[in-house]
């Protein structure tokens, strides 16, 4: 009896003298002693609901008593037949584990966060490895449908669905980042997807292989999670060139994704590539879980619907917002078009190349990542960021035309292209991102949300466009249209000034000069109070 009485007493609320209860965990913190604060202490809120995961912990007694202490039943001894309580005790248990973060990591309210150039290079390495779980597949589709003996038309919805759950977890789940916690989501979301694609490396049947595919293309947001946090933790003097690091991740991403599927696959088995994937994916989830800092939810008040419904009206009431979206539609149908014709161009006369060949043209891509960051810093920082769309814009515009007159007759038409389209894409998206992100920064993963989407679209539109003009009236036609929808873009930027509040016009003037430039030394988190107005104040709650 006295064994059991200490067993229970280990387990129930202390009282102090007034009467206030508070759990063990909350006297005695495992990293050191003192009361664990609320910002690090509290479960993820919209995976447990906000309950207390000790309660859950406690089996229910129907005819128990609630101690009016401490407003609950007394503990009761679990027996070995209660199998249905060790699913939620598990599950509680590993929401705890992802809760529990470094102290470095840890959110301080009067210490926050510094965004170090190593937690940049963190972030785009985690997009890099995280977003080329979307294009692993596309180069070895034939050896897939081998595989699973399906057709090769069959094979190509592997793709496709991985592409469509990647659109749903944009418009689903990336809004949910202006509301909850995103250190535990992000990582909650890089467990999920590195987990459900070990069914990947395993299974044999195709419509297995199908499903997991669209599951794992939904959790591979993660890098638009990331893009936000950037823009909320570098200082404003750095923004531009911090998001392009991570731009330049993701690109850096397709580009080994392609490269390295096809090589693996060629000398190895095909599921050799899927492994490395699955590897490379926990790796990421490690690196996060031990360096990436804590960041307070920003609109924990708002519901889910009410999110999703602001993303629609933030796109008809922001002109600067709209006309990001366009521009952004149309660089990505123009970039998707360009890519997706010129495998028919290299593979038909007077070029044969192999696939091999035509896949080391993916090597170009290096050009722009080792001059995004730089091209950021030294224009974006410091120039309007309308300045550097239609800089970039211009840069494609001359390279489409470049490749689209020499494009049938000499090679060298779309390797300046493919520089060209590459460089200037990368360059317009990072100055359209930094742009809309100053908009409200209370909702930047909504306002991401509106312009990826619009960017989706455009790369679904750029690849059915350009593939039946290219069936049609061959490269010419879909060179075409290329130049069509990078002049549209140039010209929804010259109908609508950098300083202009009204849908149209160059209120503000001409200048491409930025107004102010914020001080160096000045922290972001002192310059945009969102953070602070997002953490309640436990003292005023009191009151």
């Amino acid at each position: 009896m006295m064994h059991d009485r200490d067993q229970d007493n280990d387990d129930i609320i202390a009282i102090n003298e007034e009467g206030v209860g508070r759990t063990d965990g909350e006297v005695k913190n495992a990293n050191g002693p003192g009361i664990v604060p609320a910002e690090t202490s509290q479960a993820i809120e919209d995976h447990s609901g906000g309950d207390d995961p000790a309660s859950r912990d406690v089996p229910k007694a129907g005819n128990a008593k609630v101690d009016p202490r401490i407003g609950r039943s007394p503990p009761t001894p679990t027996s070995s037949t209660d199998e249905g309580d060790d699913k939620p005790r598990v599950w509680s248990s590993f929401l705890e584990i992802l809760n529990w973060m470094p102290q470095r990591c840890r959110y301080d309210a009067k210490d926050p966060p510094k965004f170090t150039l190593a937690m940049n290079v963190l972030l785009g390495f985690a997009g890099t490895f995280t977003v080329a779980n979307l294009y692993y597949p596309q180069p070895i589709l034939n050896v897939i449908a081998e595989e699973f003996n399906v057709s090769n038309e069959h094979a190509a919805s592997v793709a496709t669905l991985s592409q469509a759950g990647y659109a749903v977890g944009l418009l689903f789940l990336c809004p949910l980042g202006d509301k909850v916690r995103r250190r535990p989501f992000v990582l909650l979301l890089i467990w999920i997807t590195a987990t459900v694609w070990l069914g990947l490396c395993l299974t044999t049947k195709f419509e297995v292989f199908l499903s997991l595919s669209f599951l794992c293309g939904v959790g591979t947001v993660t890098p638009q999670l990331m893009l936000p946090l950037v823009g909320d933790l570098a200082p404003p003097h750095r923004r531009a060139s911090s998001l392009s690091v991570v731009v330049s991740g993701l690109a850096l991403g397709m580009l080994i994704a392609r490269v390295l599927s096809g090589i693996v696959a060629n000398y190895t088995s095909w599921r050799n590539i899927y492994w490395l994937s699955f590897g490379a994916q926990y790796l990421v989830l490690i690196l996060l879980f031990f360096f990436l800092p804590d960041y307070p939810a920003k609109n924990r008040e708002l519901n889910y619907f009410a999110l999703l419904c602001d993303i629609i009206v933030m796109v008809v009431r922001e002109p600067l917002l709209f006309q990001a979206c366009l521009i952004g539609f149309l660089l990505s149908a123009a970039f998707t078009s360009f890519w997706t014709t010129l495998t028919f161009l290299l593979a038909s006369p007077p070029y044969l190349y192999s696939s091999l060949e035509i896949g080391l043209f993916s090597f170009i891509g290096i050009a722009v990542i080792c001059l995004g960051p730089l091209w950021s810093r030294l224009i974006t920082d410091r120039f309007v960021p309308l300045f550097s769309v239609i800089l970039g814009l211009s840069f494609e515009f001359v390279g489409i035309v470049v490749g689209t007159c020499i494009g049938k007759f000499t090679v060298a038409g779309p390797i300046v292209q493919a520089i060209t389209m590459d460089t200037g894409a990368n360059f317009a998206h990072t100055a359209n991102r930094t742009n809309v992100y100053n908009l409200n920064p209370k909702a930047r993963n909504r306002v991401n949300t509106a312009y990826m989407v619009f960017s989706f679209a455009g790369q679904l539109t750029g690849t059915a466009v350009g593939n039946r003009l290219y069936a049609q009236g061959g490269w010419l036609w879909s060179g075409g249209c290329n130049i069509a929808f990078i002049g549209t873009a140039i010209l929804l930027c010259l109908v609508r000034g950098p300083r202009e509040v009204r849908w149209i016009g160059w209120g503000g003037g001409w200048n491409v000069r930025r107004d102010e430039l914020l001080p160096k030394n000045e922290p972001a988190f002192n310059l945009e109070r969102t953070v602070e107005e997002a953490v309640p104040v436990e003292d005023e709650k009191s009151k």
